[in-house]
């Protein structure tokens, strides 16, 4: 049996401008945030930059912190991603 894992992932732009998401296979969802579809929010403010991601093995954890992160400040948004990511690197990248 394949184990599963699911992701809560934050992608960002260059301004800094956020996207919150959740997926069960993170280097997918991420080139597709990176293709830029026509007409979403992504794709809208250029937000292309895996910036802060977490695993999860069930999907119901996944989605009660994505709606965690969801609910704070850009304050507290910012301070979670830059407890990993200091330098707002593109995570994707490596």
């Amino acid at each position: 049996m394949q184990e599963r894992a699911y992701f809560v992932y934050v992608m960002s732009s260059l301004s800094r401008t956020l996207y919150t998401g959740v997926t069960n296979d993170l280097e997918r969802r991420v080139a597709e945030h990176k293709e830029g579809r026509p007409g979403s929010f992504t794709a809208r403010y250029n937000v292309t930059r895996l910036v802060y991601f977490e695993r999860f093995d069930y999907i119901r954890d996944a989605i009660a912190r994505e709606k965690a992160i969801k609910r704070k400040p850009r304050a507290q948004k910012i301070a979670l991603i830059e407890s990993m990511n200091q330098q707002w690197q593109d995570l994707s990248k490596e």
